[in-house]
């Protein structure tokens, strides 16, 4: 049986809800991934009224939704604040600024959004955390192992009392491991999982594309934290066989600029190998959505949303359930 295929409306959320499900039922997706900025998921709005109307609207257009997500207010958790985080607050997140208090405000609606998740009957918030020690990532001037072990021990202390409620709740957390977070590669994933006591609720939100361009083995990811694969985003990333002007770090450029060692691709057109992402995937029997989150800067999103759909489907496949050569066994025959 094929995975559902759904749709992330994080880059969509300039449309209007319905108009979002109208397109998503168009583009031939069997559900979408809301995301709780816009008007695709309003936490502080979730009530038992609110989230039924969702799910109506979502039912006449013949989908579903597995998870919600909470990227931009998970990140201001752990981050170092600053005017940047304005832009992507609420503004009752954002407040006046106060580092701290916006720490605090995000924690709490994290803790809001794990609430919201069970009314609308999901069990799953993907997101990120943020990371007070991202700054530090380039250990020159030299990075003490103490201002490291600090920041994990952050990272600790603030997502601990929200994975406390979440599992409370029944609820697990899926962090998108992604640049700018507490884990960002397989070595910092391990380590922020020791840093909260492999918590039961924390898992990842799987995403090959931020893996593959740093060079890291996203397809060991799979295999490695296994049990902890709670949701899978489909998303494609083009890199460099050649010497470029703007490496991985990428010197500054906007997404687009031909100068870049990397750049997000429409499913298909770039560098990650789905064949054997979903070979892993099927050996790990992760049976949950197949969520799309396109990014494409030099693709009109509308023709790139359905030709990704299209991709899904066809590079999914059940697993086996037997050996290939079973049959010469005369027990079978």
């Amino acid at each position: 049986m094929s995975r559902p295929v759904t749709l992330f409306t994080g880059q969509w959320a300039d449309l209007p809800f319905e108009v979002m499900c109208q397109k998503a039922k168009e583009f031939g997706y069997d559900g979408l991934e809301l995301a709780c900025w816009g008007d695709h998921f309003e936490v502080e709005k979730a009530d038992e009224t609110y989230c039924k109307a969702k799910l109506e609207t979502l039912a006449k257009y013949g989908l579903k939704v597995f998870a919600i997500s909470n990227h931009l207010v998970g990140q201001a958790v752990c981050d170092n604040i600053d005017s940047r985080h304005e832009s992507i607050l609420p503004p009752r997140i954002y407040g006046d600024g106060d580092p701290e208090a916006v720490r605090q405000r995000a924690a709490q609606e994290m803790i809001d959004t794990a609430k919201a998740a069970k009314i609308l009957g999901v069990d799953t918030v993907n997101g990120f955390t943020g990371s007070s020690i991202w700054h530090l990532l380039y250990s020159f001037p030299p990075v003490s192992p103490d201002q490291i072990n600090n920041g994990f021990k952050d990272f600790a202390d603030r997502w601990k009392p929200i994975l406390d409620e979440y599992q409370k709740l029944g609820i697990k957390f899926a962090l998108e491991v992604h640049p700018t977070e507490i884990a960002f590669d397989i070595a910092s994933t391990e380590r922020a999982l020791d840093a909260i006591d492999n918590h039961p609720a924390f898992g990842f939100n799987y995403d090959p594309s931020h893996l593959g361009y740093q060079g890291v083995d996203y397809v060991e990811f799979i295999y490695r934290f296994s049990e902890r694969i709670f949701h899978v985003h489909m998303k494609d990333v083009g890199w460099s066989s050649v010497p470029v002007e703007a490496g991985v770090f990428g010197g500054h450029t906007d997404f687009g600029d031909r100068r870049r060692f990397w750049d997000f691709r429409s499913l298909g057109r770039g560098n990650i190998q789905f064949e054997e992402i979903m070979r892993a995937l099927n050996r790990i029997q992760y049976n949950g959505p197949l969520s799309v989150e396109w990014e494409d800067s030099g693709m009109d999103r509308e023709h790139g949303a359905k030709e990704a759909c299209d991709f899904v489907r066809k590079v999914d496949f059940p697993a086996s359930a037997q050996a290939f050569d079973s049959v010469f066994d005369k027990e079978n025959q």
